[in-house]
């Protein structure tokens, strides 16, 4: 399979995300929800639609292009350990992989067991000669080189039995915005969606302000109504409802509008239906405060992106292709395998 053909595979798959019929993707979603509790049909068509951007044409071509990647490659067995903490997060990596003309050997969360097969029977549809180069299985053992992503303490774990293959081995990471005070009610609504798309479970999700001044505290609150539709899912109002009774109970200061708690720490990342902020007094501190915690940062998010390697709010979830997880850019990993 030529890498033309690979391309032009992933380019028909965007296009039957994208046209993917109601009575299907009601089916779809049902399973969705059912296997994970969390995807809900309104979170699985973000994600699909975040995918289906991904695959337009133009997009895939001009990530491609700067690789130079080969026709024919000699294809190496490529273990993927898969998070689950939004609907079909691993297949960026699956994506990766495939493109370059690997095969993957994908060990799927179980918290995300259905959409990943859905998006590559899809594939295998559009083009068979990719079922040869897929296989799920429970025991990634003997692999040529891993690619795996968890938490801090999962990294550890991977670490000591991938650690003598060639890997990227990610860990816990999370998002953060810098407000100034200058923000709009229109902007506070576009920061919300980074706050709660996926109930903030993402790595790219904020879960945390930073902040100059405390007007800007209830400028957000006042302006993210739209989002009170959150507790009417019972597991993330029992989030909210538990850290409510937890601050109420130790008497810690914290704001609250119904469906979200605001609370002051030098935590980074906060717990479901809570959002930490923290002060900064002026731009030296603040860039002293994010140098000391980058490691940790997936992304930052901004009014207009002014601040320096920011996105605009309303765009964390909101990744382009060469927007790598840790800053680790795998389609190079894949191409220096040897």
């Amino acid at each position: 399979m030529t890498l033309e053909d690979r391309i032009k595979a992933f380019v028909l798959l965007g296009k039957a995300i994208s046209e993917i019929s109601q009575e299907e993707f009601d089916e779809l979603s049902w399973k969705i929800e059912n296997n994970n509790i969390w995807f809900t049909p309104d979170q699985t068509r973000l994600a699909f639609l975040a995918i289906s951007e991904m695959l337009e044409e133009n997009k895939l071509r001009n990530w491609v292009k700067a690789y130079h990647l080969e026709d024919k490659v000699e294809p190496k067995d490529i273990g993927i350990l898969m998070a689950g903490n939004i609907p079909a997060v691993g297949f960026h990596d699956l994506l990766c992989v495939l493109i370059a003309g690997h095969h993957a050997s994908v060990k799927l969360s179980s918290s995300d067991t259905v959409s990943i097969k859905w998006l590559m029977n899809k594939l295998f549809s559009i083009d068979s000669r990719f079922a040869s180069m897929v296989k799920f299985e429970e025991m990634l053992k003997g692999k040529d080189a891993y690619i795996a992503t968890g938490s801090d303490n999962s990294a550890r774990y991977f670490n000591y039995y991938f650690g003598k293959y060639p890997h990227i081995i990610r860990k816990n990471r999370t998002s953060i915005a810098i407000l100034d005070g200058k923000e709009s009610p229109e902007d506070y609504k576009e920061l919300a969606k980074d706050v709660f798309q996926y109930f903030g479970m993402g790595c790219r999700n904020v879960s945390k302000i930073y902040i100059n001044k405390e007007s800007s505290l209830i400028g957000f609150l006042e302006n993210i109504n739209g989002f009170q539709f959150l507790v009417s899912h019972h597991k993330y109002l029992n989030n909210y409802d538990y850290n409510k009774s937890i601050y109420l109970v130790n008497k810690d200061p914290h704001l609250d509008n119904g469906f979200l708690l605001l609370k002051e720490s030098t935590d980074l990342v906060s717990p479901i239906g809570v959002l930490y902020y923290e002060y900064y007094s002026n731009l030296e501190e603040l860039n002293s405060k994010i140098n000391s915690i980058k490691e940790k940062i997936q992304c930052i998010v901004s009014k207009d992106a002014w601040f320096e390697s920011s996105l605009p709010f309303g765009q964390a979830q909101c990744p382009a292709l060469e927007d790598y997880a840790d800053g680790l850019d795998t389609i190079k990993f894949l191409k220096n395998l040897k």
